[in-house]
């Protein structure tokens, strides 16, 4: 049996954005400083949010503050601030709304809580405002906090919803072919995963996860090769660390 690394039974239940993204500014001259600000020095972003929070700014504050903590890793501050800006615009009734919801549940996975990404997320998908980019991402969010909470079937159910709205999105097939894998479907595991190599055969995570499946198969060969790529791609990323200590097994054998 062909041991497969630990960083791959988890990768569906954690965050891979590096911050929450949403739509085109809103306008409104104040806010698109606020945001630019926030990509170039978050901490006077946060300071500009907080004062424009009391004198009145509502959601677009809530919602810049939001983006100065996400480039700074406070992942819970940044949901919170998201949430605020999602209950602020819906009391507006601003259409961005759900796109707050949305980079809420984003910023919870983040910070590793799984149950309030998910009811962020619900509440985003529930206003059946988000379309395309938005709406995919979205169900990805959410099945990766469905996975969290071994909620396996629901979690196809929005993998395979997200696949309609990006399916150019090696991501999304990556992440649909490590679910196929966690539930033994091997098929559709390894069709999944061929859809992810040829969007995105240079990201390591996704080498490393058809070594995963070439090793569920049985296929010795296959999964060495593709863990050797990941390795090769990037030695020191997570993915590559994984799929070089996958590799030791073999080290033994003759």
């Amino acid at each position: 049996m062909i041991l497969l690394p630990l960083l791959a039974a988890a990768a569906l239940a954690q965050s891979t954005a590096t911050g929450p993204t949403g739509p085109a500014a809103p306008s409104g001259d104040r806010y698109d400083r606020c945001l630019a600000l926030s990509s170039t020095n978050p901490a006077a972003a946060e300071a500009e949010a907080g004062q424009w929070e009391l004198a009145g700014g509502d959601f677009l504050a809530s919602q810049c503050l939001g983006m100065a903590y996400s480039r700074e890793h406070r992942w819970s501050a940044a949901a919170a601030a998201f949430e605020k800006a999602a209950t602020g615009a819906e009391r507006a009734k601003d259409t961005q709304a759900a796109n707050y919801w949305a980079q809420a549940g984003n910023a919870w996975l983040a910070a590793g809580d799984a149950s309030k990404a998910r009811s962020a997320l619900d509440a985003a998908l529930a206003t059946g405002t988000l379309t395309g980019l938005s709406l995919g991402e979205a169900h990805l969010d959410r099945a990766r906090a469905m996975v969290a909470g071994d909620d396996m079937e629901n979690a196809r159910d929005d993998i395979d919803h997200a696949l309609t709205e990006v399916p150019t999105d090696p991501l999304a097939w990556l992440l649909s072919a490590t679910l196929a894998r966690r539930m033994q479907e091997v098929p559709r595991a390894k069709k999944d995963i061929a859809e992810a190599l040829r969007l995105g055969g240079d990201d390591p995570a996704v080498q490393l996860e058809a070594g995963n499946i070439a090793a569920l198969s049985g296929d010795e060969a296959g999964a060495k090769a593709a863990w050797h790529q990941a390795v090769t791609l990037r030695p020191d990323s997570p993915p590559g660390k994984a799929a070089a200590a996958a590799l030791t097994q073999f080290d033994a054998k003759p």
